[in-house]
């Protein structure tokens, strides 16, 4: 591990102490994981601390981990990462913290600690489903408002629920049951003659 990263460590055992679930360092990066009750204080903290002065929120997004390991994962299905910057500092930090409620994924919204997390946050919630307590504005951001579902989600089909289409007679935009029948692609393999010198 690298100086920087030492430094980066120490000052957030010292800042954070018990708060601290789990803290790696892997490929040049520090990733740091706290409980969900902890989240919206730890957040307030690394933005505010003077050793640590994260005053940028660069990226925010949804993780479901139902099928990690091929199946043999056993922990919480759904976490959401943050990732921060200090200009000041010169140094950068993954946040990680999984929902204790795997029927209901809830955690702090960080948007009133950096405004930046809003349109993060809402996007989080439409694709994963990943309720943001305290978000003013938690609404679908790329989806339609009628739909159903988390795309994102693992368990969610690939060709979804609903398609929607013009009808002509109506004169207006449409939802039916989707009309895609799955099917199985398989490559063709295609050699030449003598492939292989046989």
């Amino acid at each position: 591990m690298s100086t920087k990263l030492d430094t980066l460590q120490a000052a957030l055992q010292a800042a954070l102490g018990e708060r601290i679930v789990d803290l790696k360092s892997a490929l040049g990066e520090l990733t740091l994981r706290v409980a969900p009750k902890d989240y919206f204080e730890v957040a307030t903290i690394l933005r505010d601390h003077p050793e640590l002065k994260f005053e940028q929120l660069i990226d925010l997004c949804g993780l479901d981990y139902s099928e990690y390991g091929n199946g043999g994962y056993e922990g919480p299905r759904f976490a959401v990462s943050t990732h921060l910057l200090s200009v000041s500092k010169n140094w950068r930090l993954r946040l990680k913290v999984f929902a204790a409620d795997d029927d209901f994924p809830c955690v702090a919204a960080v948007t009133p600690i950096w405004t930046a997390a809003n349109w993060f946050e809402r996007e989080a919630f439409d694709l994963y489903g990943i309720i943001f307590e305290g978000h003013e504005d938690l609404r679908r951001i790329l989806t339609d408002y009628g739909f159903i579902g988390h795309p994102m989600r693992k368990d969610f089909p690939t060709s979804g629920h609903v398609e929607m289409r013009y009808d002509a007679e109506q004169k207006r935009v449409i939802y039916q049951p989707v009309t895609i029948e799955p099917r199985e692609i398989t490559p063709r393999v295609i050699r030449e003659d003598n492939y292989g010198g046989l």
